[in-house]
């Protein structure tokens, strides 16, 4: 569930943004009339990722024995690449609301409502039919991501960017982008290596060794599980929130550490080259 609450709440903040720096730049600048064109591409995305959120889980439906293994598998991995390149993305972007204003006052200039409400109607099905990938992954890894959670995050987001720009609250961004990106890359690090396991399932991929380990005994006297145990309450949690197995192949565990190693030189190359600039600047 909270894997599920923490996706809905990034992808729904980022979209509260985005709306919320076009509406204030319309009041900014006098120009409220374009109001309804922003509501009616915000409603416009919704309904197009809901369709998209329906066609999805009936192409997923469709799919049996192997054949669903390697569907599951790939939508596992797209999530993790998916996830990936938003979180780099993100961190690389210092002007996102000046970017954001200067596309809306250049459509105001040419005075064409269509394109205004493409760039809010594409702004949300990006971030929804994301979304929507990501929870499909998410509930492929654990059965414990629910609605509960995906509905929780969507009413805590647009409560906070309600606070944003409406009360005029200045809360640090920052660092809740930058807490959420290292949950969401440890939970993308697991869907890379559920993904191994589904392609290992399918006979696509080698286990090399198919327990590495094996924390799943045998439940409790008393008919409860261990805590590790994928049942337990801690395996439960993190199975739900990182991917965890109890009883991983080689290379399922290859796959995660050497995702995690790829990740950790990246960033530290993003911020390397951050640190770079504000001296050249200075």
């Amino acid at each position: 569930m909270l894997s599920s609450f923490i996706i809905t709440f990034r992808e729904t903040l980022e979209v509260s943004l985005v709306v919320g720096i076009i509406l204030s730049y319309l009041v900014k600048t006098k120009e409220t009339k374009y109001n309804p064109v922003v509501y009616v591409g915000l409603c416009a995305g919704i309904v197009a990722s809901i369709l998209g959120a329906i066609l999805f889980n009936t192409l997923a439906g469709g799919f049996e024995g192997a054949a669903e293994q390697i569907f599951e598998g790939v939508t596992m991995l797209l999530g993790a690449v998916l996830l990936t390149i938003m979180i780099f993305w993100m961190m690389q972007q210092k002007q996102v609301a000046v970017d954001i204003e200067n596309k809306v006052a250049d459509h105001l200039s040419k005075a064409h409502r269509v394109e205004l409400f493409l760039l809010v109607f594409f702004a949300v099905l990006r971030e929804g039919i994301e979304t929507v990938i990501f929870l499909n992954a998410a509930n492929f890894v654990s059965a414990e991501n629910n609605l509960i959670g995906s509905f929780g995050g969507i009413i805590a987001a647009i409560f906070l960017g309600y606070l944003l720009f409406v009360a005029s609250v200045k809360i640090p961004l920052k660092k809740y982008f930058t807490a959420t990106s290292v949950l969401l890359l440890l939970f993308a690090a697991g869907l890379v290596a559920h993904s191994v396991h589904e392609f290992e399932e399918a006979g696509l991929l080698p286990p090399i060794i198919e327990h590495l380990w094996d924390l799943n005994p045998e439940v409790n006297p008393d008919g409860s599980y261990p805590a590790l145990h994928e049942k337990g309450i801690a395996g439960e949690f993190l199975n739900g929130l990182f991917g965890y197995n109890a009883n991983p192949s080689l290379l399922e565990v290859f796959s995660y550490v050497s995702y995690l190693v790829v990740l950790a030189i990246v960033w530290k190359r993003i911020e390397w080259k951050k640190k770079n600039i504000i001296v050249a600047q200075q």
